[in-house]
């Protein structure tokens, strides 16, 4: 046997590395990221503030200045605090490690986000996907009988979900978080939040069992990899124990602490992007070859519907025009011949629009 097959395990030789493309030269619809940068004053004064940073020291690993701006600016009830993560990636990785009982099992609705699966593979969990109903609604039905059959110790709702933009029935989500009790944890994530109109995070306190995860990425700041959940003392304490002690650095600490005080302006460009998708979905709902499905997050799933041509060649005849959104045909049978697409600035926009309809024309 050689090297890698005697140290290296099984499962992780069978998987392939988080591909991510290149994208330069090209108009960047895929990644879900805010398009608009913060204005030159901001930018200047940031650059300013990061000057001052001390990198010849460690963090201090309480984070309590950021913890304490992210508690006031998000609306984490009284009483209640944060964990920060190295994005929603590492908080994901957090939950699986703290919650990788022997036996346990990780439930989570399909198709969703990819590190659901991956993060509690990775921490020995076992993940039960449950599918979705054909319009991405939740098969509420299905979702209960699955936490009666396998007591999942963590059940994972996006809200809004990704890669469909769906968002949840609360009443659906109540019954889950109450069927769970107190066997498990039931993770409202929330990472599209600046662009959906509900939040979990006001109902904190009416469960034990839930917890709720952001991120800055969506609202603009996805270079700084700062995410953070809330939850009651007890479980951040046990979450806590997990997290790497220096998990944040201290550019982002000091990025974020800055931008936090500017919130009027993330405000202001999540408000511009929740318009862009109106138009853009209105846009899109116009052409015959396309349907579009509601979206509550800063993306638009789309599926190609036209007798002459699939998802799949959409997708290449887009990239030979430099535009660059999301194939995700294949990720799960529901999303056959379905494409994602970043909501952009208007330009961008319009440049998607005018090669979309090339394409679906050639």
């Amino acid at each position: 046997m050689s090297l890698i097959e005697n140290i290296i395990r099984p499962d992780v030789r069978a998987l392939s590395a988080y591909h991510v493309p290149d994208s330069s030269g090209f108009v960047k619809l895929d990644a879900m990221e805010n398009p608009y940068a913060l204005p030159p004053v901001l930018r200047e004064e940031l650059g300013r503030r990061l000057a001052e940073v001390a990198l010849n020291r460690y963090p201090v690993p309480s984070y309590v200045a950021l913890k304490a701006k992210i508690c006031a600016q998000f609306g984490v009830p009284a009483g209640f605090d944060v964990v920060l993560g190295n994005g929603s990636d590492e908080l994901i990785a957090i939950i699986s490690l703290a919650c990788a009982k022997p036996g346990a099992k990780v439930l989570a609705p399909v198709p969703g986000f990819v590190m659901y699966a991956m993060s509690a593979q990775f921490a020995g969990l076992e993940f039960v996907g449950v599918p979705l109903k054909p319009d991405f609604t939740l098969d509420t039905a299905a979702m209960l009988r699955a936490i009666a059959e396998h007591q999942p110790a963590i059940v994972y709702l996006a809200y809004p979900n990704n890669p469909t933009g769906t968002l949840f029935d609360g009443g659906d989500m109540e019954q889950i978080i109450r069927a769970v009790g107190d066997t498990g944890i039931v993770v409202s994530d929330e990472a599209y939040q600046p662009f959906a109109p509900s939040s979990w995070m006001p109902r904190l306190a009416e469960f034990d069992n839930l917890v709720v995860m952001r991120t800055v990425s969506k609202l603009g700041l996805a270079g700084i990899r700062l995410g953070y959940m809330a939850a009651g003392q007890a479980l951040l304490r046990e979450f806590d124990k997990v997290r790497p002690p220096y998990n944040i650095n201290v550019l982002t600490e000091a990025a974020a602490q800055f931008v936090l005080e500017h919130t009027d302006v993330l405000e202001a460009q999540a408000k511009a992007v929740r318009d862009a998708r109106s138009q853009l979905a209105d846009a899109l709902a116009a052409l015959p070859e396309i349907a579009v499905f509601p979206s509550a997050a800063n993306f638009l799933l789309i599926r190609v519907q036209s007798g002459h041509i699939d998802a799949e060649n959409v997708f290449a005849r887009l990239l030979e025009r430099k535009v660059l959104i999301k194939n995700i045909g294949k990720m799960h049978p529901l999303l056959k011949n379905c494409l994602r697409v970043t909501v952009g600035t208007p330009q961008e926009n319009k440049q998607f629009l005018d090669a979309l309809k090339a394409s679906l024309a050639t």
